[in-house]
């Protein structure tokens, strides 16, 4: 029901603005013990640009369409009387009410991305649909992520670029692993310090708690049952909450899918085959045209793009502004970047093209997108938000010599990423995390689960193609195969993967076993 009306006003600009709506839903289907509260709070919609987190979201965020509200959750749902935290929401609504279903709760992975750009932009990119006259289009800030409060910090925006110059990770002497040892447990000291409720927090950001908060809202929104798209690790999300709540699902969009079962070293591994799929298929390309960095012998490919990244290991790229030079991992991170979408494969070989001349702009500009590091130099807290989660969703690796037997693996793997020095058995942040997983890897056994939809592309680098099937056949669900190199594919402009997941969203229309999109 509506506690108020909508009403306009008028911002300093003289641009027409909306007044916040309080609105109350819920307490929608079933409500645990001691959390009605929650389950029956209003919500309060008002304008999104409070709730931007970085530039690009200012912009974003000024959307007359897009309105803005917080949920309110406990710290721990084993305290429900305790802390509570909230979470920023952002909802577009359908277009046409009269035929609304409800909300379609949107998560866009990471672990650590912010939901709310992501529900605005594809919103945008679904206009005509009949998916954006049913539904609407609602984006979340998970637990202690983007416009949440309290958000996680670890590194300052300094401390951040001083980091990504540091190559001390390719130093494998006895010195150089307990430097990165070193620098590793003053990190996640560093995210206890600095990050409202501290260690509190950081037991709480994993998925076993998300997926809780995920069903308040669902509640709040006032949906009996779940309709989700989650894409990469936002499949993970989907997955729990099947587990924990599978009378709770009304459809499920898995995008770009974890494999439920792998440990986070096989993860790392599969990853490295994905991304070297990837990296051939770049390569294959780019021998064909005349410009291309890498030449146009296709087995001089590989030791051509060591001779133009390899050296930065010792002799960073000057970038000519505020101080700031291309490290080899920089270069790396940029490579990677560009090899989540067949369309940054024209500035992947700009980049590496420019490298040859000491140019390192291009390149700098992919790892900064993928940093999310703005033209000011200011950073999203996406990085240090999935390293907190990872390290609560994964056990931990402290066996050096498991961890030195995931590095080799992972060069043989991934040749391209290979820097030509002895694999490092230095332990990651996660070694010295200050509070215990909350998550493993298990094979999911999900009773009274509805038909769900897993879309998988066979190029994936980041979320091999076999995560999907492997997926789908845990959780009895159907396989949308898209023939393609780019990570995670619905509402992308193919129409063929469109327009199967929104009729399955829409009217609860399972594909065909063994569909297949071009």
């Amino acid at each position: 029901m509506l506690a108020a009306s909508a009403a306009a006003c008028t911002s300093s600009t003289g641009a027409p603005v909306a007044q916040p709506v309080t609105e109350q839903r819920g307490p929608t289907g079933t409500v645990p013990a001691g959390l009605a509260t929650f389950y029956g709070q209003s919500l309060t919609w008002g304008d999104c640009v409070p709730f931007a987190r970085t530039s690009d979201d200012k912009s974003t965020f000024k959307s007359r369409d897009a309105r803005c509200a917080r949920l309110a959750v406990p710290l721990d749902y084993g305290k429900p009387d305790g802390p509570v935290i909230s979470l920023g929401l952002l909802r577009v609504a359908a277009t046409d009410p009269s035929r609304r279903i409800g909300s379609l709760l949107i998560n866009p992975g990471g672990p650590g991305a912010s939901g709310l750009a992501t529900a605005t932009r594809l919103a945008t990119q679904a206009k005509d649909s009949e998916l954006r006259k049913r539904f609407d289009f609602v984006g979340f800030d998970p637990r202690g992520i983007g416009s949440s409060e309290p958000a996680i910090r670890c590194l300052t925006d300094q401390e951040r670029d001083t980091e990504r110059a540091d190559d001390d990770e390719l130093d494998a002497s006895p010195e150089g692993v307990a430097r990165v040892e070193a620098e590793q447990r003053d990190y996640a000291n560093k995210c206890v310090q600095r990050t409202g409720d501290g260690a509190q927090l950081l037991a709480t950001m994993g998925t076993r708690d998300v997926v809780k908060d995920m069903d308040v809202l669902r509640s709040v929104l006032g949906d009996e049952k779940l309709t989700y798209l989650g894409y990469s690790y936002g499949t993970r999300l989907g997955t729990t909450y099947a587990e924990t709540f599978p009378r709770n699902v009304r459809a499920l969009v898995l995008d770009g899918a974890l494999d439920p079962e792998q440990d986070v070293v096989d993860e790392l591994v599969a990853q490295g085959e994905g991304f070297q799929k990837a990296f051939d298929a770049f390569a294959a390309w780019c021998v064909q045209r005349e410009d291309c960095a890498l030449g146009r012998s296709a087995d001089q490919v590989l030791p051509t793009y060591w001779n133009i990244v390899r050296p930065l290991i010792d002799r960073p790229v000057d970038l000519g502004e505020g101080g700031r030079k291309l490290s080899y991992s920089d270069a790396t991170t940029a490579v990677i970047q560009a090899l989540y979408a067949e369309q940054l494969w024209d500035t992947l070989n700009k980049g590496l093209a420019d490298l040859k001349r000491q140019r390192p702009q291009a390149l700098m500009f992919l790892a900064d997108t993928y940093f999310e590091r703005d033209k000011e130099g200011h950073y999203s807290t996406t990085q240090d938000a999935f390293t907190a989660v990872r390290c609560v969703d994964d056990p931990r690796v402290t066996d050096k010599a498991l961890v030195l037997e995931a590095q080799q693996r992972y060069k043989q793997a991934a040749p391209f990423l290979d820097d030509g020095r002895p694999a490092s058995p230095a332990l990651d942040a996660c070694a010295f995390w200050p509070v215990p997983n909350t998550s493993q890897p298990h094979l999911p056994n999900v009773q009274g689960l509805p038909p769900i939809l897993v879309i998988s592309t066979t190029g994936d680098p980041a979320t091999p193609y076999q995560a999907g099937v492997n997926l789908a056949k845990a959780l009895g669900g159907v396989v949308l195969t898209y023939e393609a190199t780019q990570h995670t594919a619905f509402l992308q402009g193919n129409a063929c993967v469109d327009n199967a997941g929104s009729e399955y969203l829409v009217d609860l229309t399972v594909p065909q076993a063994g569909i297949r999109c071009e």
